[in-house]
Order: structure tokens, then C-alpha cells, then sequence
């Protein structure tokens, strides 16, 4: 969920009620995005008016409101280069409704409605971009011309705003969903691990048995892994049987020689 640290809980209340209606019935040629972290940063793309050196072009904007608003006005920036006497290189918009003319009851369909009427009917007179306030009062075809150069080459259309994002209900549900996501590759990545862990363990005695020096090692690693031969305390009886079994064939060897020996005595 967004944290909106920067506003007050009532702010936010109004905000999101505000935004939701926009992202339903933008304004004309304006279409609204939001900070899903935070609400004090507004984003929209604006569409360049038609019959103005900015037509064909999408400028994306923000709004950054402080937290006393709406009893300040938001501060404006274009982050899309555009060649306009009231904005500045650094995207700084100069407009009155933001400044002097600003009234807590003006909602952000007003503020921005107004900034893309900004860009039908400049005023020089109040300019930011002096080369462009003054080239607009001197030579307006000069002006036109260069806005457009920088319409063609910055105001390419943008990524759109994904649908219903400034929803409370949807930013939640998007992170449930994130989540849900994270937690779904997290399990499969478990499987995977859970499943390579017996191959692993069915390597591992190979890779061993190759750095060791001793060929019946080897052997032992190459032929059929059964438990008997993996235990020492199952393999142990296999030897001393071998040794009893080998111990009982010269006992015999020496009764038969006994027995020869008791023969020949009884024959003198």
C-alpha cells in the first residue's frame, strides 16, 4: 500500500477520490497517472493541441504537492522537453493558478486543464524561456518552428499509465498480486531446488570417488549402490566371515594331516 507520509490522512481521503475520478473521466487530451508510494507526486500526459506547434506530441508532467496541501498550491514540471515561454529548461512551469491565482477549492482537473491551455495561448510576458518569449512577440513563425523541432524530437508518445492504478482498491490488489507473484516463483524455485537435491547427492559420491587414488574405491562407486555398502558396520561382517571361512579350511588341513600321521603309526 502507498505510505503518502507527505500528507495528511484527510489530504489523501480527498486525493484518492479525486484521482480515481480522473483516471474514470480524464480531462480533454489528459490522461492522469499516480505514484503508487506516494500521492503527493501526480503524473499526467498531455496531448499537444491541435493547431499549435505542439500537436502530435504526448508531454508528460508532474505535480508535486506539499504537505499543507490544498492550502498551497502544487509545484509544476514538465519532464518532457518542450521550447515554451512559461516553462523552463529545467521543466519549471510558470502559470498563475499556481501562484498568486491559486485557491485551496481548485481541484487538480482545474490545474491541469489550465496547463494544457498553456500551451494553446502563451504569455511572453511572464516568461521563463526568455529566447522563446521574446522569439514568440517578434517572430512567431521563428517560434513555431523551433517548437516544433523540439515537439518532433522529445514528445515521442509515452509508455501509458496502466489502467486503473490510481484505484486505492487496485494499488492493493496490485500488490497482492506482486506478492502473490513473488511467492509463486519463490515455490516453484523451491521445487527446483528440492528436485536438483537428489541428483545432487546421487553425483556426489562420483566426483569423490574420481579424486581418490584407490581403484576398488572406484569399483565399489561404479557398481550398484546398495545400503549394505554403504554402512561400514554391514560391511564389516563380510571380511571376518571371509577370515573365519579361511581359518576353518587350514584346521581341516591339519586334521586330515593329523589323521594320515595316526594311520601309518597304527600300520607300524
Amino acid at each position: 500500500m502507498a505510505t503518502n507520509e507527505n500528507l495528511p490522512p484527510n489530504v489523501i481521503k480527498q486525493l484518492a477520490k479525486e484521482l480515481k475520478n480522473l483516471d474514470e473521466s480524464p480531462p480533454e487530451g489528459i490522461k492522469v497517472g499516480v505514484n503508487d508510494d506516494d500521492f503527493s507526486i501526480i503524473y499526467a500526459d498531455i496531448e499537444g493541441p491541435a493547431g499549435t506547434p505542439y500537436e502530435n506530441g504526448v508531454f508528460r508532467m508532474k505535480l508535486l504537492l506539499s504537505h499543507d496541501f490544498p492550502h498551497s498550491p502544487p509545484k509544476g514540471y514538465f519532464l518532457t522537453r518542450i521550447f515554451h515561454p512559461n516553462i523552463a529548461s529545467n521543466g519549471e512551469i510558470c502559470v498563475n493558478t499556481l501562484k498568486k491565482d491559486w485557491n485551496p477549492s481548485l481541484g487538480l482537473r482545474h490545474v491541469l486543464t489550465v496547463v494544457r491551455c498553456l500551451l494553446i495561448e502563451p504569455f511572453p510576458e511572464s516568461a521563463l524561456n526568455e529566447q522563446a518569449g521574446k522569439m514568440l512577440l517578434e517572430n512567431y513563425e521563428e517560434y513555431a518552428r523551433h517548437a516544433r523541432i523540439y515537439t518532433g524530437i522529445h514528445a515521442k508518445p509515452k509508455p501509458k499509465f496502466k489502467s486503473g492504478a490510481i484505484s486505492e482498491s487496485t494499488t492493493a490488489l496490485n500488490v497482492d498480486q506482486s506478492n502473490t507473484s513473488v511467492l509463486n516463483n519463490g515455490d516453484q524455485k523451491n521445487a527446483a531446488v528440492s528436485a536438483a537435491v537428489p541428483l545432487q547427492s546421487l553425483l556426489a559420491p562420483c566426483t569423490m570417488a574420481s579424486k581418490g587414488g584407490n581403484s576398488q574405491d572406484q569399483l565399489a562407486v561404479v557398481g550398484p549402490m546398495h545400503e549394505t555398502e554403504v554402512s561400514g558396520s554391514a560391511a564389516a561382517p563380510t571380511t571376518s566371515t571371509l577370515k573365519k571361512d579361511v581359518g576353518l579350511s587350514k584346521v581341516q588341513a591339519v586334521k586330515k594331516k593329523m589323521d594320515a600321521r595316526k594311520k601309518s603309526l597304527k600300520r607300524l
